[in-house]
């Protein structure tokens, strides 16, 4: 079986999540798996080791959980980027909509440092406005975007288009 099936296999669609109309990839299958959670992030570390990355940006919740686990692999610094009113320091912020509503994250402003090159991560790729957003602060505190990695890839909202001309990483696409 091939990584990509395998890493399918472990997600699980929720319908009409979080809102009627959406299926959601549910990714909690995946991390409760060792072996697939461990071959998740191995095949991201793999794609982008030969990168000079300083640190990795992991976007709220479950970028959390991929970023920070790539960033131990690749032994580099994790960042985490927030949704609004949860960091307590000096912050910088960006807004951008959803496929199914409008938010604002948040990033503190001596995380990202002038040339640091800077690997943005998230669970799922779907319309690219988490991402997009996290680029802007990553890029307005100076920082080099190195690319982006995803676990999930929506193909159907295009969100790739979106994060063009940067290298854009995903195991799971459909």
């Amino acid at each position: 079986m091939e990584i990509e099936d395998f890493i399918s296999s472990k997600l699980r669609d929720v319908k009409d999540y979080p809102k009627k109309g959406v299926l959601f990839k549910d990714i909690t299958p995946l991390l409760a798996d060792p072996q697939a959670f461990s071959l998740a992030i191995d095949y991201l570390a793999n794609k982008v080791s030969s990168r000079k990355i300083d640190k990795i940006v992991g976007i709220e919740a479950r970028g959390f959980i991929i970023g920070a686990a790539l960033a131990y692999a690749l032994k580099c610094a994790f960042v985490p980027i927030r949704k609004a009113g949860k960091l307590p320091y000096e912050k910088i912020s960006a807004e951008y909509d959803l496929e199914y509503g409008h938010q604002k994250i948040e990033m503190h402003k001596d995380s990202i440092n002038s040339g640091d090159n800077v690997l943005i991560v998230d669970d799922l790729l779907a319309t690219g406005g988490t991402s997009i957003a996290a680029l802007e602060m990553v890029e307005e505190l100076g920082g080099n975007a190195a690319g982006f990695a995803f676990i999930v890839e929506l193909k159907a909202l295009n969100g790739r288009v979106k994060l063009l001309p940067h290298d854009v990483i995903s195991i799971v696409k459909c």
